[in-house]
């Protein structure tokens, strides 16, 4: 489909006038919810904590909400859609990747952009859970890579409740991404990411004496070493290229079976053209990839409302393909 600029979004409120502040004042607050939380056990011996919205009757309609990178779903974006949803009628969850939740992962293993197993275990075990007609997977950045990298992979094997999958602010090319968080400007970003990322590396590093080698963190100046010291390894792959290869979700999408929507702001700080799929989206019927002029990364904030733009964009899709 032809990649379209959609002006629908009404903008931000008048205090975040560009887009670091469409990305950084959005991520703070948020609605408050009470989330039923359900741990699921894995077959390795780790976990994964969901998080659960119900309708007290019942409900035929499943929304599936991912997160982005070192989020939860205590994340306002995540509450946002939890609520907005809720209220429409549709149940929901909300996953946490593993070591997000709150307590750190049991086995050695990780998440990362391109990793699948896991959203995949989580959609099965939600349709296991009540007979769902609907389900529609929504994510945001990294989760909105995942959410596509899945419906990808998956193709025409994916369960036939599946409607389509919806995107926000997502990274499809992560090479090029990484790249983005280097620029002086985005060094606000890097620096909390890779934070929050070595403390993991560090209780890792406790849990499998003589896995990692932490000194190494001493070592890491780019998000690339990181990836080469740390990511790569712990993957079983040599190089960082070898990850940026497997977790890119523009290299999978080409057996697509279900639609994606994937929109994302021209002044998103962390994301920009290279990123998007922009080539396939011109080619792949059932790729459409929006471009707003304003929003930031997975901010999209509007004026006097307890919802975002994002959650208004999605139900819109949803009704269209519904409808279809």
């Amino acid at each position: 489909m032809p990649i379209r600029q959609n002006d629908d979004y009404p903008g931000a409120p008048w205090h975040q006038w560009n887009g670091h502040l469409q990305t950084i004042l959005p991520s703070v607050g948020g609605p408050k919810i009470t989330y039923q939380r359900e741990r699921l056990e894995l077959v390795d011996g780790d976990f994964l904590d969901l998080d659960w919205l119900r309708q007290a009757k019942g409900s035929q309609r499943l929304i599936v909400l991912t997160h982005g990178l070192e989020g939860n779903t205590t994340r306002p974006y995540v509450k946002s859609a939890a609520q907005y949803f809720h209220r429409r009628g549709w149940d929901i969850l909300a996953w946490n990747c593993r070591s997000c939740s709150g307590e750190m992962n049991r086995t050695l293993r990780l998440y990362h952009h391109g990793e699948i197993e896991d959203i995949q275990t989580v959609i099965e075990h939600g349709l296991a859970s009540s007979e769902y007609a609907e389900v529609v997977l929504i994510g945001y950045s990294m989760g909105g890579a995942m959410t596509s990298k899945y419906l990808g992979v998956h193709g025409s094997t994916v369960p036939k409740q599946i409607l389509g999958g919806i995107a926000f602010s997502a990274p499809y090319d992560l090479a090029a991404s990484v790249d983005l968080l280097e620029k002086p400007g985005n060094r606000i970003y890097k620096k909390r990411f890779l934070r929050q990322l070595s403390a993991k590396m560090h209780h890792k590093a406790r849990a499998f004496p003589g896995v990692i080698d932490i000194s190494k963190l001493r070592d890491v100046r780019r998000w690339r070493d990181f990836d080469t010291f740390f990511t790569a390894p712990l993957l079983g792959l040599e190089r960082a290229e070898d990850f940026y290869a497997l977790a890119s979700a523009k290299n999978f999408l080409g057996d697509l079976a279900r639609p994606i929507l994937t929109v994302c702001a021209q002044n998103d700080p962390i994301i920009d053209r290279a990123c998007l799929p922009l080539a396939l989206a011109q080619e792949h019927p059932l790729l459409t990839l929006e471009l707003t002029r304003t929003g930031g990364h997975v901010g999209y904030g509007l004026r006097r409302k307890s919802h975002n733009w994002m959650d208004v964009r999605a139900e819109q899709e949803i009704a269209r393909w519904r409808n279809a």
